[in-house]
């Protein structure tokens, strides 16, 4: 990928893995740092918790670079597409309760 990629941080826990840092070093990847925000009011953030879950759940689970993302790979392949429907149907939902919060976290 090299120096037109930027992968942009928000400081997630998942983002600071030794394995991402290993990933973006050898693929000379930059990270963009970016403030912390509400992952209610974006989609993808449940989709990569969705995909994380999938990840720790595999047995044996991935032991080196090329297993990790092929395993990646495979489990965001296999996401159902209804998951990924309804997440997007929710965010009416999601904004009214960000409103009605005052911009405070939401449950």
């Amino acid at each position: 990928m090299g120096a037109e990629f930027l992968f942009m941080d928000d400081n997630a826990r998942l983002h600071r893995a030794n394995i991402v840092d290993e990933c973006l070093q050898s693929e000379d990847i930059t990270r963009m740092d970016w403030p912390a925000y509400s992952p209610d009011l974006n989609p993808i953030e449940h989709v990569w918790d969705m995909l994380d879950r999938r990840i720790a759940a595999r047995r044996p689970p991935p032991t080196c670079l090329p297993e990790f993302r092929r395993a990646l790979l495979d489990e965001w392949c296999n996401i159902p597409q209804d998951q990924i429907d309804d997440l997007i149907l929710s965010m009416p939902r999601r904004c009214k309760a960000f409103i009605a919060s005052s911009g405070r976290h939401t449950p």
